[in-house]
């Protein structure tokens, strides 16, 4: 996929929420058409924006900047800008920039919707959920997923007494499969085993931030600890 593809919807209650579309990479020399098709959604004072990333193969430093520097302008008009649909290479890029402390991700557009539709009584007074590991003393807005921490549950699989929550779950895989990356754990919770449990990419990445196990070297260090002590 060569150059930039950027078209504007309107959706959500009253075609309040804009999603601007995004396909191919964006990088110096693609990034003005993004950064001209969100600057004229915000002239129609249009401040409920969705970013559709879903195409997107490459974001370089100069289209984050676009939504980093658009950002406290949008939410100071009681809007908000999200993320949506990035391909696992992008989002491990949004996370490595640490711009989850800023901007909101999900998996869909529906999920975006209903969390615009969730905080439309009280924006102005939202406040970040403490992040225990969190250095960043003036961080804005933490990462915030709208999906349920189980979003498909097998009522006939025995999901396992003593593995009640998914915290629990991911403890065990990782005892058990301290190398296994999050596409490998998420594979392995959709088992029998674990209740044929369907979780999201990013809520796996949460909980896995959560739990100080976000990266291969924590889990292979907490299996040394819980099995060698």
């Amino acid at each position: 996929m060569e150059g930039i593809q950027v078209s504007v919807e309107k959706t959500g209650p009253q075609q309040s929420i804009s999603v601007i579309k995004v396909g191919g990479y964006i990088d110096t020399t693609t990034s003005a058409e993004l950064e001209h098709s969100l600057a004229s959604t915000l002239k129609t004072n249009s401040h409920n924006i969705i970013i559709d990333l879903g195409n997107v193969d490459y974001i370089s430093s100069a289209g984050w900047g676009i939504f980093i520097s658009e950002i406290k302008g949008i939410r100071e008009k009681s809007g908000d800008l999200k993320l949506v649909r990035m391909i696992p290479e992008v989002f491990e890029v949004f996370e490595l920039l640490e711009f989850h402390y800023i901007l909101k991700a999900f998996d869909t557009v529906e999920e975006a919707i209903s969390d615009f539709d969730q905080l439309a009584p009280q924006r102005t007074t939202l406040q970040a959920p403490e992040k225990p590991e969190s250095n960043h003393e003036n961080a804005a807005q933490p990462v915030s997923y709208s999906e349920p921490d189980v979003l498909e549950v097998n009522p006939g699989v025995d999901s396992g007494r003593n593995l009640g929550s998914i915290e629990e779950k991911l403890r065990q895989i990782i005892i058990e499969q301290p190398d296994s990356g999050t596409f490998q754990i998420i594979k392995t919770l959709n088992t029998p085993r674990y209740g044929n449990l369907k979780v999201g990419y990013f809520k796996i990445r949460q909980h896995l931030k959560q739990l100080n196990l976000d990266s291969k070297k924590k889990r292979v260090s907490f299996f040394k600890q819980q099995t060698f002590g």
